[in-house]
């Protein structure tokens, strides 16, 4: 994921603690890796554009089935990818997860963000589980060959974000970063969704964690406004339930092409359920006083997330 050196108190680093094979056999696993998981996609994902443009007539049972043949379509290409995972990996799981996890139900799924495999692994770790993962994405990724145009016919919601120098230039579009969530939100209220949110932001390096000078060992600070609105949209009544997700990797932190080639040889995933309370609906916007407790709430989630990951890379 990155080749910066840790900083104190931070994971070993990315070499591991085996005897790495040649590397020839690592890249040859890597390019097979690679290959089928572009096989998959490309034979998958030029149907979503057609189901996404008829979803898009004006008949509210029409757009529903055509959100769940999408859906489906979307499962069987994770499991065809956790297929590609079991084949070419040679991986030790450790996972702990709650009992009663309902596809039927609807979820927000937060997690700490170390590498791009962290995406596979949730896919691998809640697929026919929980219903389809949702991320909220950048709205350049729309671009992106193939996988923009089924992200857009999945319904992710894509963000715009506005720093805060250019907000200072343009004030008038403060909250529009907002907006847009709440609106990309109102699609999931009559659907099982699990709405998916790396609450750092970004995936986590030690520039980055130096940079923001971040109060713990393994994570940077989170940044609590899109639980907030995504809660405050369907929380209560339609998502009744958060997924905690902590991911490790024991042996240390790797590049993506690293996790293709094989050279994790451990993942520990722990998964906890929390309720959602009306502590956790509000206005953030707004409201000062809820936008203070709700900051606290989530740094208490990462104080402790902080701990169980220490705990997890022993």
């Amino acid at each position: 994921m990155n080749n910066d050196k840790p900083g104190p108190g931070a994971p070993h680093s990315a070499a591991g603690t085996g005897k790495r094979r040649p590397a020839l056999t690592r890249h040859a696993t890597g390019s097979v890796s690679m290959l089928l998981y572009f096989l998959n996609t490309a034979v998958m994902f030029p149907f979503f554009p057609v189901i996404g443009l008829l979803k898009l007539l004006p008949a509210a049972r029409w757009r529903a089935l055509c959100g769940r043949v999408l859906d489906r379509m979307a499962t069987l290409w994770i499991s065809i990818n956790n297929l590609n995972l079991k084949i070419t990996k040679r991986i030790h799981w450790d996972i702990t997860e709650p009992e009663g996890l309902n596809s039927r139900e609807c979820y927000l799924v937060i997690a700490n963000h170390r590498s791009w495999a962290d995406i596979l692994i949730l896919q691998k770790v809640f697929n026919r589980k929980i219903p389809f993962l949702k991320f909220f994405l950048k709205k350049e990724l729309i671009w992106v060959p193939l996988m923009g145009i089924a992200w857009w016919a999945l319904d992710f919601p894509f963000m715009k974000r506005y720093s805060g120098a250019f907000l200072k230039k343009f004030p008038h579009l403060k909250g529009k970063d907002i907006e847009i969530t709440r609106k990309a939100c109102e699609k999931f209220r009559h659907i099982p969704v699990s709405v998916m949110n790396f609450v750092e932001g970004t995936r986590f390096t030690y520039k980055k964690h130096r940079g923001q000078n971040s109060p713990f060992a393994n994570l940077l600070r989170p940044k609590a406004g899109g639980m907030a609105f995504v809660l405050s949209t369907m929380g209560g009544e339609r998502m009744k339930k958060i997924l905690n997700v902590s991911i490790c990797y024991p042996d240390g932190i790797h590049s993506f092409w690293d996790f293709l080639c094989g050279e994790i040889s451990r993942v520990r995933v722990h998964i906890e359920e929390l309720p959602i309370t009306a502590q956790h609906l509000g206005d953030y916007l707004n409201n000062e006083r809820f936008r203070e407790d709700f900051q606290e709430w989530v740094n208490r989630l990462w104080r402790e997330k902080d701990l169980r990951l220490s705990e997890m890379s022993l």
